[in-house]
């Protein structure tokens, strides 16, 4: 929990103490952190999750990087940020 506590504040810096970058209302704070935390399931790959290749498809690659949406069964493929920003639910 302390970790997803310090990546918020780190990503989103309306939750910083002392700082010059704030909400003016609950309703704008709540987006920015609805939008952080898609980007860091869907579009952010992390090291943790990523998987060794069983053959390189020609680009001396080793890894096969993730997002935790993937890891999830969720999706297939790492999102652009146009993608998430054009995505409807």
């Amino acid at each position: 929990m302390e970790r997803n506590n310090l990546t918020m504040r780190q990503n989103v810096g309306r939750l910083v103490r002392k700082t010059l970058s704030f909400s003016k209302s609950v309703h704008y704070l709540q987006r920015h952190i609805a939008l952080e935390d898609a980007v860091y399931n869907f579009v952010k790959p992390h090291l943790s999750l990523r998987r060794p290749l069983r053959k390189s498809k020609g680009k001396n690659r080793k890894w096969e990087q993730r997002t935790p949406a993937m890891a999830a069964g969720l999706t297939d493929h790492i999102w652009s940020m146009e993608e998430l920003l054009e995505f409807h639910s």
